[in-house]
C-alpha cells in the first residue's frame, strides 16, 4: 500500500488512518479534524473529500474527474461551508442559516457522487444556533453524506459535537519537514525555507501564504521595528501606540505574536541558545540587544506577553491591556542601539 497519492506533507498517521478506513469502508460519517490553525485540516479534509468519491484505482488518484473538481472547488457534491465574511477587524460566524442551507441539501440525491459531502471550516466559529442545528443533522444524519468538520480551538466546541464525530488531532510539522516541503514543491531558497520554517512553528499553511506576501513581510519588518523602539520611548508615547493598536483589531493577535517571537528570540540568546532562533534572520541584531537587557526581566515580560492572545481570546478590554503590555517593557541599559 502507498499513501504517495494523498496530496498531504507529514501528518502520516493521520493520512495511513483514513486511508485503511477507506479501504475497509468503515470511515464514519462525521470527521472532525483539530489542531493548530493552517496546519493543513481543510487540506486533508479536501483530500479526503476526493478520495470518498474518486473513480481510480488508487483513491485519490488526482486524475478523474472527480478528483479535478474536487481541487477546483467546484464538485457539485462536495461543499465548503465557512465562516461569513467578516466584519472589519472581527472574526466572522457561522450562522444558522448556513447550517440550514446544508441541511436541506443534505436531504437531496448526489448529482454524480455516490454521497455528498460538506466541509465546515473553523466550526469554533460557529454561534450557538448554529451549533445547535449542525448537533441535529450529527445525530440523524443522512445517509449518503459524510461531514468533514474542521477546529483550531476544539475546546470551544459543544461537548455533544465532539462525542458525535471521531476525532482526529493534528499536530504541527517539525521544522525539517516544513523545509522540505517549501523547497520540493514551492520550490522556495533554501535560505527563505528555513526562515519560514521557523517562524511558522510547524504550520506549513503560514509558510506558504507568506512565501509570496510582501505585503506581511512588511508589516512583520515593521510591527518589529516598532516594538523595539518602544524601548526608548516615553509613557505617554506607549499609550498613544496602544490605544491606537487596539483601534485595530485585525492586526492585534499578528501584532502580539510577533512581539512573543522577538522577546522569546531575546531571552534565548541571553540563554545561549541563538541556535534556536526563530527570527534569525535578525541574529546579529539581537546579540547587540541582548547585553542591554536584564534576562529576569525579560523572562518575566515574556510570561506576561504570552498570557496575552488567551485574555484577548476571552474578550478582554484590548486597550488596558496593551496599556498594560507597552507600560511594562523592560529597561534597556544604554549601549549600542
Amino acid at each position: 500500500m502507498t499513501l504517495s497519492t494523498w496530496p498531504i506533507f507529514g501528518h502520516h498517521w493521520a493520512v495511513d488512518l483514513l486511508d485503511r478506513g477507506l479501504r475497509a469502508g468503515r470511515l464514519p460519517h462525521a470527521l472532525l479534524l483539530a489542531g493548530p490553525a493552517q496546519i493543513g485540516k481543510r487540506t486533508l479534509a479536501t483530500a479526503l473529500a476526493a478520495a470518498l468519491i474518486c473513480t481510480g484505482a488508487d483513491r485519490p488518484c488526482g486524475e478523474c474527474r472527480a478528483c479535478r473538481l474536487v481541487s477546483r472547488g467546484v464538485h457539485p457534491d462536495v461543499r465548503l461551508v465557512s465562516a461569513s465574511d467578516s466584519e472589519r477587524g472581527r472574526e466572522g460566524v457561522l450562522k444558522i442559516d448556513q447550517i440550514r442551507e446544508l441541511q436541506r441539501e443534505a436531504t437531496l440525491a448526489p448529482m454524480e457522487a455516490p454521497r455528498k459531502i460538506f466541509i465546515l471550516r473553523e466550526l469554533e466559529r460557529a454561534n450557538l444556533p448554529a451549533a445547535n442545528a449542525l448537533l441535529k443533522t450529527l445525530e440523524e444524519p443522512p445517509p449518503q453524506v459524510t461531514l468533514l468538520l474542521t477546529s483550531a480551538r476544539p475546546h470551544a466546541l459543544l461537548p455533544t459535537i465532539i462525542s458525535r464525530c471521531q476525532v482526529l488531532n493534528l499536530r504541527t510539522l517539525s521544522r525539517p519537514q516544513v523545509i522540505e516541503a517549501l523547497t520540493t514543491h514551492w520550490q522556495a531558497p533554501a535560505e527563505q525555507a528555513e526562515l519560514l520554517a521557523r517562524l511558522a512553528d510547524g504550520r506549513l499553511g503560514w509558510a506558504v501564504q507568506r512565501l509570496t506576501d510582501t505585503q506581511a513581510w512588511e508589516e512583520r519588518a515593521r510591527r518589529l521595528a516598532e516594538v523595539r523602539q518602544l524601548v526608548g520611548q516615553s509613557r505617554v508615547q506607549r499609550l498613544a501606540y496602544a490605544d491606537e493598536l487596539s483601534r485595530s483589531p485585525a492586526a492585534l493577535l499578528p501584532t502580539l505574536t510577533l512581539w512573543i517571537s522577538w522577546w522569546r528570540d531575546l531571552l534565548l540568546v541571553q540563554q545561549g541558545c541563538a541556535d534556536a532562533l526563530r527570527n534569525v534572520d535578525l541574529a546579529a541584531e539581537l546579540a547587540r540587544e541582548a547585553g542591554r537587557f536584564d534576562p529576569g526581566h525579560v523572562h518575566r515580560y515574556l510570561a506576561r506577553l504570552q498570557a496575552a492572545p488567551t485574555q484577548i481570546n476571552q474578550n478582554a478590554n484590548a486597550r488596558l491591556l496593551l496599556e498594560t503590555l507597552v507600560l511594562h517593557i523592560p529597561a534597556a541599559q544604554p549601549g549600542p542601539a
